[in-house]
């Protein structure tokens, strides 16, 4: 009985160790994704959270050196999705990152003291308001 066991066993083991499935076969020819791989269009690492600044001409990860905005129609106990702004050293910019298109950003240029424009969007630095189109669509956090 101690053998029939043993052999089962036996069996098993080596039924365990026979080669690749076909499936595994087809899969050889593509090559896994390794974490931190993919990069956009400018070598930045996405899945790290960077991504391309037009003012700074390099990645950054615009949570960590941009200024938080968030929905100024933000229901209370709603999921809160937050734009960036991030301003030139010269202050005669400003970049804007929107979270509908965080791939690409938006360069307002300084109209005057503390307010910067582009054809759709208009930031109020001072009060850190963002409108489209003259509607009151993001607000900073300042006092």
């Amino acid at each position: 009985m101690e053998r029939l066991k043993l052999l089962a066993v036996g069996i098993m083991l080596l039924a365990a160790c026979n080669g690749p499935s076909e499936k595994m076969e087809e899969r050889k020819g593509n090559e896994p994704v390794k974490v931190g791989a993919d990069k956009d269009d400018h070598g930045c690492s996405v899945s790290a959270g960077y991504t391309w600044s037009e003012l700074k001409k390099n990645c950054i990860q615009i949570f960590n050196e941009g200024f938080r905005l968030n929905p100024s129609d933000n229901a209370k106990d709603g999921e809160v999705v937050s734009a960036f702004v991030l301003t030139s050293e010269d202050q005669s910019m400003v970049e804007l990152f929107l979270p509908d298109d965080p791939q690409h950003s938006s360069l307002l240029k300084k109209v005057k003291n503390l307010v910067y424009e582009n054809e759709v969007y208009r930031y109020d630095a001072d009060k850190a308001l963002l409108y489209a189109g003259g509607k009151l669509i993001y607000k900073g956090n300042v006092d």
